[in-house]
């Protein structure tokens, strides 16, 4: 299955969750409120790590966060535990099997689910090259084409690894005594989710194989493939493949959405976390399927900037600008151990999870970037949350009050008194039509007046100058089908999820009267058209009624415009007396009956109801 374009994002998630064989729910099948923490560095094995864990258990609730991430559990042949060596036997050089459950379970006495790394790539012999001992397996077990040279299993499903034989994964007892180590060795002692290691080493399919027979709750590929930057939709694309090669059972690591803040942060390229106003990662694209990350065991430093691997690492001074970013926006966020703890970043961060929480930011939240360039990068999330990071200056106006900030970011949550304010709101325009016309109405407030005035920056994207409504007309069989899906008065026309054929707000034919010789008497109480009583005017003066957010107008006042399809079009400016500031549009005011005639300056009447 291949994306289509970036307004396809959820149905191509829904299309992927559909052709899901698994029966069990993961934290990725839905909008999440989930956030990760990795819970080690690459060094944590210098330690006894598990019993850090457990003593940390209070303060990683404390955090915020639902799910810790554990590093290899099971016996390997380098410390780190990623050259796994006997899969059932669970004393490792983080410490022995059964402080590794009393860690697991501290953190589900405080409510936090453990998540195991899970690593089937590749295994080492326990005393050559291919010894395997419990589970027992032979040459059989190792591809063919493994650097070894005596594999005689099938051909390798994705990319080699050089330091240990290559796992053949379509061999049935593979499969069988992988998902018996899930399911009676790592399960018992408190997993319940997965983090697949080196997942472009093999078919994505088996990943959601085992996923779904372990019934994991939370499951994440790592597949960490070159980035060319000149290419990003290659990149995501990648992202999406594996996603859809586990039936929509696993999510993954969104590694282009952790390039492009490596560019942005580190070299001022902000503007490339921007793809048509959207996120240029893989958030943009399928957002619940995404677990972002500013760095890892593997990308970053681990006690102090500048040791660990490091190996794609995020200017040490601009961290938290990258947490900034991933804890405001869409995503399952991922929080590194070593930025929490050895870094005394454990307050900074712990306010972005709470303020993340307090608005109720969730893996699918929908976003409009404000402004991307060489020196900041602007979003407003669920319209309830602005962003900034980046050295340049941006606010996000009026009606915003500053929630956190730090060296490089700031956030901003609505004010209260910005609250919305739903206030019925009916307007009335008179038009005389010909069989086969509609009137459509666009409206809202003056780009240049917002601006200057209200501290907006309004784009066809953040809808920053649009009214928020809701139809209370969804009678008129014409006009409904052209109302589903709308959400606001504005000035651009269909928006997503509404019919193209919708050139604006459809409003509804009206007349004050139904004389007999018309026959049937139609009315808008009953048809959604004819007959209304808020009409005292006469015949064609067409009516929106609505449900109006009056908080986000101006000082009570909205413009609009009608069009008539299929013959006169736009209609002409017009110069309305006694309007707040100079526009060629009409004026009306929210929470009001507002009546008009087409092309003429002065309103009929603009009363309460």
């Amino acid at each position: 299955m291949q994306r289509v374009n970036s307004g396809c994002r959820y149905a191509l998630a829904a299309l992927a969750l559909c052709c899901a064989s698994g029966a069990h729910s993961s934290e990725q099948q839905h909008s999440s409120d989930a956030v990760m923490l990795q819970g080690f560095h690459w060094h944590s094995h210098q330690t006894n790590w598990y019993n850090s864990m457990q003593a940390n258990a209070l303060s990683i609730k404390q955090l915020g966060v639902s799910h810790v991430w554990f590093p290899p559990a099971s016996d390997a042949a380098a410390p780190q535990g990623y050259l796994p060596r006997q899969l059932n036997n669970l004393n490792s050089a983080y410490g022995s099997a059964a402080q590794l459950q009393a860690a697991t379970a501290a953190l589900a006495q405080q409510g936090v689910k453990s998540v195991a790394d899970i690593v089937v790539n590749h295994r080492v012999g326990s005393t050559n090259w291919a010894d395997f001992t419990n589970p027992t397996w032979g040459p059989w077990a190792v591809t063919r084409d493994d650097e070894w040279g005596q594999g005689s299993g099938n051909w390798d499903s994705g990319d080699g690894y050089h330091a240990a034989r290559d796992l053949d994964h379509s061999n049935a007892t593979v499969q069988a005594d992988i998902i018996n180590w899930i399911n009676n060795v790592l399960k018992p002692a408190g997993f319940s989710g997965i983090r697949f290691d080196y997942s472009k080493g093999y078919s994505a399919y088996y990943a959601g194989l085992y996923a779904r027979a372990t019934e994991a709750d939370f499951c994440v590929g790592e597949v960490w493939t070159d980035l060319n930057y000149d290419n990003v939709d290659a990149h995501r694309q990648q992202l999406v493949d594996f996603v859809n090669g586990t039936a929509g059972d696993c999510g993954v690591f969104d590694f282009t959405t952790k390039g492009l803040l490596n560019q942005a942060l580190n070299a001022n390229q902000y503007w490339r976390l921007s793809n048509n106003y959207q996120p240029a990662g893989g958030i943009g694209w399928w957002p619940q399927k995404m677990v972002t990350f500013v760095d890892n065991h593997d990308t970053g430093p681990s006690e102090m900037c500048g040791n660990g691997q490091s190996y794609w690492p995020v200017a040490c001074n601009k961290v938290m600008e990258g947490y900034a970013y991933i804890l405001s926006h869409p995503g399952i966020p991922s929080v590194y151990w070593a930025h929490v703890y050895d870094w005394n970043l454990y307050q900074p961060i712990q306010a972005l999870i709470a303020l993340r929480r307090e608005l109720n930011i969730r893996s699918d939240a929908s976003v409009a970037v404000q402004v991307a360039d060489a020196s900041r990068y602007a979003a407003i999330v669920d319209d309830k949350l602005a962003v900034k990071i980046g050295p340049g200056d941006w606010q996000p106006g009026a009606g915003w009050t500053l929630a956190l900030s730090g060296d490089g970011y700031a956030l901003w949550k609505k004010s209260t008194s910005e609250q919305a304010d739903w206030q019925r709101t009916v307007v009335f325009v008179y038009g005389v039509t010909a069989a086969g016309q509609d009137m459509f109405i666009r409206g809202g407030i003056d780009h240049n007046y917002a601006a200057a005035n209200l501290g907006l920056s309004c784009t066809a994207s953040n809808y920053q100058c649009a009214l928020p409504i809701r139809h209370n007309n969804l009678r008129n069989p014409t006009t409904a089908p052209w109302k589903q899906n709308e959400q606001y008065l504005d000035w651009y026309g269909s928006e997503s999820g509404q019919s193209s054929a919708a050139l604006g707000t459809a409003a509804d034919w009206t007349t004050n009267m139904w004389p007999a010789s018309w026959g049937t008497k139609r009315t808008v109480a009953l048809d959604g058209y004819g007959e209304e009583p808020l009409n005292q005017y006469g015949e064609h003066y067409w009516m929106l009624d609505v449900e109006m957010d009056c908080s986000r107008s101006a000082n009570g006042w909205f413009e609009l415009k009608t069009f008539i399809s299929n013959g006169p079009g736009w209609e002409a400016d017009i110069s309305q007396p006694g309007a707040p500031y100079a526009s060629g549009n009409h004026f009306a005011q929210c929470g009001k009956l507002n009546v008009f005639r087409r092309g003429e300056a002065q309103p009929v009447t603009i009363s309460n109801f």
